[in-house]
């Protein structure tokens, strides 16, 4: 009769340990024995093939051994490469990652929490548009680590509640300075609402008080590729071209490139657009978008370490803040000002 399934009793014998430290290995404490142990059992795992019995955990430990991966529109090309980079790590330790895609919706973000409460999953990361710390912090009191992956700065707290941050507002200031260095001063920012606008636009209206030059913020619709359409139609329209545009993200980014060059619009020769995020589509679109990079595929790795540390220690520490890099991406959708058909009317504040 075959057998369904390889015993911890026999990964132990083969790795010549006790079982009590095969258990420990696989319940996240791979830190407290030797190095060469772990290596032992992790190699007599992959020759038995062993799975543990998620079910008999969750009964004897009381966790579910699940992590919840919370991020506000899976069809945004930014958040993919966060989600695989945390099941990579999370699964190497054991663990099992939901994502849960919130659209952005404050009532969704609270089902997430609400499911956690009732003990669905050990641990969240991930990104929240609407619930703050007061709104996470009943998952303290009931064990649940949380670590956000945040658009502002961030200094930690009293509750177990970790952050990686990226500076936006340093970026965004940045990437308008390169495009002042160039040689731009008519320079429009579109954004939308949610999400990172605030602290990016921030950064915009920074790097333009620097020069003197009223800014204008045009706000699309949302993040999206046809939000970024609509705008760029409009500004065409309108007569609203200024000499370089700014978006908060990359999909609004080519949208507005898109449109325009549908119009007859040359980029970079008659408008230079710069984008945000360094998502797949940017370096293939033509011509190239210059944007920030952010290493989402950084983010999210770190952010599945520190809930593991958490998690693999019980750690109710109090919360910590680390910030994480990002980079200008010097592409050809910018260039220096030239005769083109950029007006002197800045797009209109909305």
């Amino acid at each position: 009769m075959p057998r369904w399934r390889v015993t911890q009793k026999e990964v132990a014998e083969r790795a010549g340990v006790a079982q009590a430290t095969v258990s420990l290995v696989l319940n996240g404490g791979r830190d407290k024995v030797a190095l060469e142990t772990a290596e032992r059992i992790e190699a007599a795992i992959a020759e038995l093939g062993y799975q543990p019995n998620r079910f008999a955990q969750a009964l004897r430990t009381q966790r579910t051994h699940v992590i919840a991966c919370v991020v506000p529109d899976l069809t945004n090309p930014f958040y993919p490469a966060l989600v695989v980079e945390v099941q990579k790590v999370a699964r190497a330790a054991g663990y099992e990652v939901i994502t849960i895609d919130t659209e952005g919706r404050l009532s969704n973000e609270e089902q997430v929490v609400l499911a956690a409460q009732r003990g669905r999953f050990d641990g969240i990361v991930g990104v929240f548009f609407n619930l703050g710390v007061g709104n996470l912090q009943q998952l303290s009191k009931v064990g649940v680590p949380v670590v956000r992956i945040e658009a502002s700065r961030k200094a930690g707290g009293p509750l177990p509640i970790d952050d990686l941050f990226i500076d936006n507002v340093a970026a965004a200031r940045a990437l308008t300075c390169h495009l002042i260095d160039v040689g731009h001063r008519r320079i429009t920012m579109i954004a939308a609402p949610g999400g990172p606008q605030r602290v990016r636009v921030q950064g915009y209206l920074e790097a333009m008080a620097t020069i003197g030059v009223e800014p204008a913020v045009v706000e699309a619709a949302n993040f999206t590729l046809e939000a970024g359409r609509q705008v760029g139609t409009w500004m065409a329209t309108a007569g609203r071209l200024p000499s370089a545009i700014v978006a908060a993200n990359d999909l609004m980014a080519i949208g507005v490139m898109q449109s325009l060059m549908a119009g007859g619009i040359s980029i970079p020769n008659d408008v230079s657009v710069a984008g945000f995020d360094d998502i797949l589509a940017s370096a293939l679109v033509t011509p190239s978008l210059t944007t920030v990079a952010q290493f989402q595929d950084k983010l999210g790795a770190r952010a599945a370490e520190r809930l593991l540390e958490r998690l693999a220690n019980e750690n109710a520490d109090p919360g910590q803040a680390e910030e994480m890099p990002f980079e200008l991406v010097i592409r050809a959708s910018v260039a220096p000002p030239g005769n083109g058909r950029g007006t002197t009317e800045q797009g209109r504040n909305s």
